[in-house]
């Protein structure tokens, strides 16, 4: 159950749909067969999500005798089918084999553990020692990486221009953060509350980046799934927090649309209303909240939003305002009216998002 007494986790993936349609139109078939190929795997698993959620899934527990404090990590093989999990191939505690996927899936999910537990007391995504599974090597050039509700998945991409999802560490911190807003605030997933919920995962997925490479926000790039885009992609990552809209400027994947301000927010009836795209103006006012503060970013403006997050006061369908306030309400709260209350004000108001 949610803090909002809710329990609807819904299928998200790190490529948005609208990415992947423009290349299932291209003409060279090394580009749009596994484009479509992705978009065919995705609305089975939409579906399949959708059938669990009526019918309900399987309550998961951690292994007697596990401790809260230490992940348990189950990486399977799919090995290019859609069976999932797979074939196990590796688990908590065993040593590093020879498949590059298989070790970067567990060492991120051993990394989003780390930064949850240890930054702000958080007991797997669950706060209840949830295990953590992932499978690797999902179908056929799959151009993608999701979260289904109860584990991870990655796809090892076409090689054209998706490389391996297990490369970028915040891919992984992201998908898992979905389950994260999934067992607390379980934002619906369209519109603005969309945005807001793809927008989370997009800030601890660069927190859990951050975190593991011990960088500061200047430090950080704050781009998300740097290293994922092939060498003939004109572009640096999916998304860009620090400049929304300059992620990639591609010929096969056209312009980066994210928009960093609130006057350029896109109405669409695409992407379930555009939640990968306006996503960029909340990931811009957590940017500048966090590069005003300085030093590491979990501390402070991370800690904002998990308390905003995790509060039980973020409503389901929260649009930007809602969020925002909270956030200022939160900084009050934890840090009383310093800087960081002035930070998170002047954020909002750099982005065209008020405040009540």
């Amino acid at each position: 159950m949610t803090s909002n007494g809710g329990f609807e986790p819904v299928f998200c993936t790190i490529v948005p749909p609208h990415v992947l349609d423009k290349l299932a139109r291209h003409d060279d078939p090394a580009l749009s067969g596994p484009a479509r190929r992705s978009l065919e795997h995705d609305a089975y698993q939409r579906t399949k999500r959708r059938l669990t959620t009526v019918i309900g899934a399987a309550a998961v527990a951690p292994p007697e005798g596990a401790a809260a404090d230490r992940p348990q990590r189950t990486i399977y093989d799919a090995e290019h089918t859609q069976d999932l999990p797979g074939t196990k191939v590796r688990e908590e505690g065993s040593e590093p084999g020879s498949d590059a996927s298989v070790n970067r899936a567990y060492a991120g999910l051993g990394a989003t553990f780390d930064l949850y537990l240890k930054v702000y007391g958080r007991h797997s995504i669950d706060g209840n020692g949830l295990p953590l599974d992932a499978t690797v090597h999902f179908g056929e050039g799959y151009d993608n990486a999701f979260w289904n509700g109860e584990q991870m998945v990655f796809g090892d991409g076409d090689g054209e221009v998706f490389l391996d999802f297990t490369i970028p560490v915040d891919v992984i911190g992201h998908e898992l953060t979905h389950g994260v807003t999934q067992h607390t605030a379980n934002l619906d997933y369209h519109g603005q509350s969309g945005a807001l919920n793809e927008s989370l995962s997009d800030v601890f997925g660069s927190l859990i980046k951050q975190y593991t490479l011990g960088q500061t926000a200047a430090e950080a790039d704050w781009l998300i799934g740097a290293g994922l885009l092939a060498p003939r992609v004109t572009g640096t990552a999916l998304r860009s927090m620090k400049a929304p809209g300059t992620a990639y400027d591609d010929d096969v994947l056209g312009k980066d649309p994210q928009p960093a301000r609130m006057e350029d927010y896109v109405r669409t009836g695409r992407d379930n209303g555009g939640v990968h795209i306006n996503s960029g103006i909340p990931n811009h006012a957590f940017y500048l909240t966090a590069t005003a503060l300085g030093g590491h970013s979990w501390e402070k403006a991370g800690q904002v939003w998990y308390d905003v997050l995790t509060g039980g006061d973020l409503k389901e369908d929260a649009q930007f305002t809602d969020f925002a306030t909270l956030t200022v309400k939160a900084a009050q709260e934890r840090y009383g009216a310093g800087d960081e209350l002035r930070a998170v004000q002047k954020a909002w108001e750099q982005v065209g998002v008020r405040t009540l």
